[in-house]
């Protein structure tokens, strides 16, 4: 529900920002990256997160009700890959920056939560039917962006996240944005391209769309054209076993014990892969491929070891999402999830080729 007072507001500032837009800086936490964002009376430090679409708080530091917040009287539940939490369902505003307020949004507070270690929640980008089921009160909660658009507080329903690699061992770094209605061609080179969210299922659900995946400058097949989607909380760039083994036997790599990563003796002959989405090819450089070795420590792995960022997804491909481009990989592209038009873009950064490894 909106309060017509923040209404007011909102269409107030709307005008002020469209001409720019307004970003919220995320910070880096290694595998994933964060932003603090006020809901109700606290501050919160939330996973961004584009594949879900519920917000909520509390896996940390307590929900503090405002004086807006209201208790639906519903509860909400939410599985992921490495977690789950359940709780009650309030109506809140929700701050995202000084010039962006959303009001009445539907926000989950946490009383159980597992894996969700030293952050508050997580803040849902994804398409808001993945929200569907979720609640008691059952249908889809709308998401922080498409209520921004509904209110009028942003130009168009639709947002841009920035990154960059790592460049240090140091966690709660700026290492990105996400721009809320409209892009940031300050960010990205070239051309966004777009594709459609693709019709295959379950990657329909998702941020999902087609490409398929090559290796080396022979552009060794990987992968043919198959579903699969991306999402900023999964660390590593995931493909269907088939192609996961593939992959490895192209590269020489081996499995890892200490890490879990596969692992290669030298960047010597480590060549890039390459993407291509519709016509559009994009290189994952061999620097890309290499978890930071910086980072080492913090999974186990030897100093001087060169770890590689390409995991198992753990089905094999034709079941309909055959790969997951994960954080490690997004953080050297510009990526626009576009709710309105239903398609995602995808452009080049002048991090895309770092040399950071």
């Amino acid at each position: 529900m909106m309060l017509q007072s923040f209404a007011t507001a909102i269409f107030m500032i709307s005008a002020a920002i469209q001409a720019s837009g307004v970003t919220v800086p995320i910070t880096d936490a290694l595998v994933h990256g964060l932003v603090t964002i006020n809901v109700g009376a606290g501050n919160y430090m939330l996973i961004v997160d584009s594949g879900s679409a519920n917000t909520w708080v509390g896996a940390k530091t307590p929900y503090q009700p405002g004086p807006n917040s209201k208790d639906t009287g519903e509860t909400v539940t939410v599985h992921y890959g490495s977690g789950n939490f359940s709780g009650k369902v309030f109506l809140d505003n929700v701050d995202l920056s000084s010039e962006l307020v959303v009001s009445g949004q539907s926000i989950g507070v946490a009383k159980t939560s597992t894996g969700f270690n030293d952050v508050d929640g997580v803040l849902g980008l994804g398409p808001s039917d993945l929200s569907s089921g979720t609640t008691s009160g059952g249908g889809v909660v709308p998401t922080v962006t498409e209520n921004l658009f509904t209110e009028g507080a942003i130009n168009s329903n639709l947002v841009a996240i920035s990154l960059e690699p790592s460049t240090s061992t140091h966690e709660g770094e700026i290492i990105g944005e996400i721009s809320f209605g409209e892009v940031d061609s300050s960010k990205y080179t070239g051309d966004i391209n777009y594709t459609p969210i693709t019709l295959t299922s379950p990657a329909s659900t998702f941020w999902g769309l087609d490409a398929s995946f090559q290796y080396g400058a022979s552009r060794a097949n990987v992968l043919s054209t198959t579903a699969g989607i991306i999402d900023h909380t999964t660390s590593l760039l995931l493909l269907a076993t088939d192609a996961f083994k593939d992959f490895q036997k192209l590269t020489g790599a081996t499995p890892d014990t200490n890490t879990g990563l596969l692992k290669v003796p030298s960047t010597e002959t480590l060549e890039s892969l390459f993407f291509q989405v519709k016509e559009v090819t994009y290189e994952i450089t061999a620097n890309a491929l290499i978890w930071p070795r910086a980072l080492n420590s913090i999974i186990g792995g030897e100093a001087a070891g060169i770890y590689l960022v390409v995991g198992d997804h753990g089905s094999p491909s034709g079941s309909g999402l055959d790969f997951v481009i994960g954080y490690s990989i997004l953080r050297r592209f510009y990526t626009v999830l576009d709710t309105g038009n239903h398609r995602i873009g995808i452009a080049t950064t002048p991090h895309t080729h770092d040399t950071t490894n």
